[in-house]
Formats: structure tokens, sequence, C-alpha cells
């Protein structure tokens, strides 16, 4: 016993650091991609910038629709945790849920046959890159300053739940803050510092994607051969195969409740 918790401690001691090593490669190799971006390098963008994100704004009452189908059953809902044990430092608890249609560039069948007109309007969104979830947070929530993985990403949340007191409900990322408005996506560079509070009584719901930031050629070359060496390692290996357990898990539950997806 005392030899299986030991080896049990060797292994996460040299994951992480892996992943600490890995981390170092990759800041290294934003700062080249840096300077191959086509938009300025800053915290935050006006989202005109991508117009493709027009359509999900002005389609959000549909996805709205159905993220108010998916939180009846938010108990089969899996806490980041449980996907990525990586994000224990900033996901404890019960507080931060996510229910992933595209997740370490993998697409979730599943949770997607529950979201077919949210599919229908991101599976032919230009620049759409590793993860597309629903990002449930609960009320007197904070989830602690933390950095993205990559530069050659943008984050956007596209508003859908918001508590009424929104000064109340905010991201701030590079310094500045950001308050989530329904029906409107707000952009971001995630390698910033960035952290989120959620200081009211009321959760707050986002549709979160990743775009492809627009790089010039040597940068794209760069970022397409990060992404798929990404794709392959032991961090994204170990939450599919926690993504695909809970996705398993939801299945069981809708066919004993009769609500299997078509």
């Amino acid at each position: 016993m005392q030899a299986t918790t030991q080896m049990q401690k060797w292994h996460r001691a040299r994951r992480q650091y892996l992943i600490k090593r890995g981390e170092r490669i990759v800041r290294r190799i934003d700062r080249y991609v840096a300077t191959q971006s086509v938009i300025p390098v800053q915290p935050v963008f006006d989202p005109s910038i991508f117009p493709q994100l027009r359509d999900i704004e002005t389609n959000w009452l549909d996805i709205l629709a159905e993220a108010r189908q998916i939180l009846r059953f938010r108990d089969q809902i899996p806490r980041f945790q449980d996907v990525s044990p990586d994000q224990y430092r900033i996901s404890q608890g019960d507080q931060w849920k996510t229910f992933f249609l595209l997740g370490f560039g993998f697409r979730s069948d599943v949770n997607a046959r529950l979201c077919p007109k949210t599919m229908t309007l991101l599976d032919s969104l230009p620049g759409l890159q590793t993860a597309l979830f629903f990002s449930i947070l609960a009320p007197g929530t904070l989830i602690p300053r933390h950095k993205g993985v990559s530069k050659n990403l943008v984050n956007c949340h596209l508003g859908l739940i918001v508590p009424k007191n929104r000064e109340a409900c905010y991201l701030e990322c590079g310094g500045e803050r950001l308050l989530w408005q329904e029906g409107k996506v707000i952009v971001f560079d995630d390698t910033y510092p960035h952290e989120v509070h959620n200081l009211t009584d009321e959760e707050r719901v986002v549709l979160m994607l990743q775009l492809e930031r627009p790089l010039r050629w040597r940068g794209k070359l760069l970022a397409k051969t990060m992404m798929w060496l990404l794709k392959r390692s032991a961090y994204v290996a170990d939450a599919r195969r926690n993504q695909q357990h809970w996705e398993a898990r939801l299945m069981a539950y809708l066919k004993c409740q009769g609500l299997q997806p078509e």
C-alpha cells in the first residue's frame, strides 16, 4: 500500500514537472507568435474584429433555449476539474461546471446532439478551434487569477444568463474589467492574467468558444504544429478520457429518464 502511494506521488510529481516544462516551451513559442499576429497584441478586443461572431449574437436566444434545457439536469454536468484535473487550482468545489460540445479539439457527440441549433451555428463558424462549452458559474464564485495555454487562440464569451447586478459579476483580464451582457460577445486573450468574480446570489451562464488568432503564414504554421502536438499530449488524453466517462454517465441518466437525444 505504501509503495503504491509512493508511486502515485512520483507520477504526480513527474506530471507536474512535465507540465511546467511544457508551459515554459509554450511561453517561448507565444513570444514568437505575438510577432506574427495580424491583430493587436492586447488583453481585450473589440468583437467587430471577428465578424463571424455576429451570427451567434443574432441567434443567441436559440442557444439560450438549449442551455436552459441542459440546466434541467445540472447534477449530471461535470465540474471543470472533473474533466481536466490539472485545473484543480482554479476550479474547486461545485462552483464551476462545464458542458463541453467541443473539448480539447474533440467533438462531444452525446452533448452535441442535445444542442442541435447551437452546433449548426457553430459548425460553420470560421476559425473555431479547440473549445466550445457552456460555462456555468454558481453564485458567490471566484475563479482565481490564472493564464491560458496559447497565444494562438482568443477566447470569446456569449452572455446567456447574466445576474441582474451586472457590475458585481465580471471578468478581469490584463487589468481591464469586462461585464457580460445577455446576447453579446466579449473577446479576450487569456494568456494575460485573468480572473472571474460572481459576487451576486444568481447564476451566470455563458457559451465559451475559442477562435484562431489571425496570424501571418509562419505564425500559422507554428500554431498548427503546436495544436497538433497538444492534442496528442497526456494532458489532453486524460481530459478526453474523463469527458467520455461523463458522456457515458449522462447517456445512462437520459436513458433512465426516457430523454435520450436523437
